[in-house]
């Protein structure tokens, strides 16, 4: 009999396909990268899934965000995505939390038993709770720094947190981590060395921003499956750095 997954069954055989629908995936952050990210995992055939957002669809989303159309304007970015997760696989256990998790909360969500976690989390602050607290826990982490002000995805890798440079987020992320104690925890992140154009950076007022960056519709996108591909590739027992 047909399946949607016969595909992915055909590269990768059916213990593998097995690994995949037995896991258990975090999505925090569905914007540019985590809205890729989470649907290209959704794609693999994972089958329990959790994503979380509270912010809805503006205008300014729509170069770069999958949720985002004329149509999804003000509407949640999770429950836009619920709708596509659940279309593409109508059997995905899927849990969608529509709010921001505060620093207080994120221990109790990481208490779950997760296989992977990713953060797709664009503001530095909740970024590096949510960092600490997975990495307290022995979460399995995939991370994605900065894609903003940058327009060559052949110049996206993937490396140990501290093994990156030329990234603004990456190094202010090793900073607050450092002071935190945790400098000796590895884990694997997507970032772009390219250089950004300073002058395309403006000062902006808002909770967890001070600046504001162009974006261009293919970094976030590459970013995001970067994310899940490490996600993917970890279920299947590959080593990712």
């Amino acid at each position: 009999m047909e399946t949607w997954f016969e595909r992915t069954e055909l590269l990768l055989g059916e213990d593998q396909v097995k690994k995949l629908n037995d896991a258990n995936v975090l999505v925090i952050g569905l914007g540019g990268v985590g809205g890729i990210c989470a649907e290209m995992i959704g794609r693999s055939g994972v089958g329990k899934m959790t994503i979380i957002d509270g912010d809805t669809v503006a205008r300014s989303n729509r170069n770069r965000q999958i949720a985002a159309l004329s149509s999804t304007e003000g509407k949640l970015k999770s429950e836009i995505m619920r709708e596509r997760l659940i279309d593409i696989n109508p059997d995905l256990d899927l849990t969608v939390i529509s709010e921001y998790i505060e620093a207080e909360e994120m221990g109790n969500l990481l208490d779950q038993p997760f296989d992977y976690v990713v953060d797709c989390i664009d503001t530095l602050a909740p970024k590096i709770v949510f960092i600490s607290e997975a990495l307290k826990r022995g979460h399995n982490l995939v991370s994605s720094m900065g894609a903003g002000g940058k327009i060559d995805p052949t110049q996206a890798r993937v490396a140990n947190l501290w093994d990156t440079y030329n990234c603004k987020l990456a190094f202010f992320v090793r900073k607050r981590l450092r002071r935190m104690g945790v400098e000796e925890k590895r884990f694997p992140v997507v970032f772009s060395p390219e250089a950004i154009d300073k002058s395309r950076v403006y000062e902006a007022e808002g909770k967890n921003k001070k600046s504001v960056i162009g974006t261009l519709s293919v970094l976030p996108a590459t970013f995001g499956v970067f994310c899940a591909s490490l996600v993917i590739r970890g279920i299947l027992g590959e080593k990712l750095i």
